[in-house]
């Protein structure tokens, strides 16, 4: 308890005094803060230190994860549209394995979008999903259908 009061009064009660001349002396000979530079024991420093050091990791844990789930929802996206794989975002989902899923924000919007594009049935979505060989087909069976029927009514052809 007495950690933490220091720690968030020290510096301001050492202003309000005047500081007793500590306040450019905050790192040691080599640049690194040491227990005296902070005011406290060296067992409340060593306990600060390995309160940052933890606070870190999960900062970069956080972070890892946050950028892995974006990564997610890229590759879903690139499948959905059918767009070229970035070769990043799968080696970012990749390393963060099969336990990273789309945030749930981004994940209600993505259903939305799909449940918006399912009610709507746009020309697009139907044009994307008509077999190109059948209808190239047809119109070439037309087309010489069209061509016969010309060259029996036309007396020229």
């Amino acid at each position: 308890m007495a950690f933490l009061m220091n720690q968030m009064l020290g510096d301001k009660l050492k202003s309000f005094t005047g500081g007793g001349g500590e306040g450019n002396d905050k790192a040691g000979a080599e640049g690194k803060e040491t227990a005296e530079s902070k005011g406290m024991s060296r067992e409340e420093f060593e306990e600060y230190q390995k309160q940052m050091v933890e606070e870190k990791i999960q900062r970069d844990k956080d972070f890892a994860t946050k950028k892995a789930e974006r990564a997610n929802l890229r590759v879903a996206l690139r499948d959905k549209y059918r767009l070229p794989d970035s070769t990043q975002d799968t080696a970012l989902v990749e390393m963060a394995g099969d336990d990273i899923d789309v945030p749930e924000e981004l994940a209600k919007m993505v259903d939305e979008d799909e449940e918006e594009e399912e009610a709507n049935d746009s020309f697009l979505n139907r044009l994307q999903n008509l077999d190109m060989d059948t209808l190239k087909t047809k119109a070439q069976s037309t087309m010489t259908e069209m061509k016969q029927n010309a060259e029996e009514k036309c007396t020229l052809m």
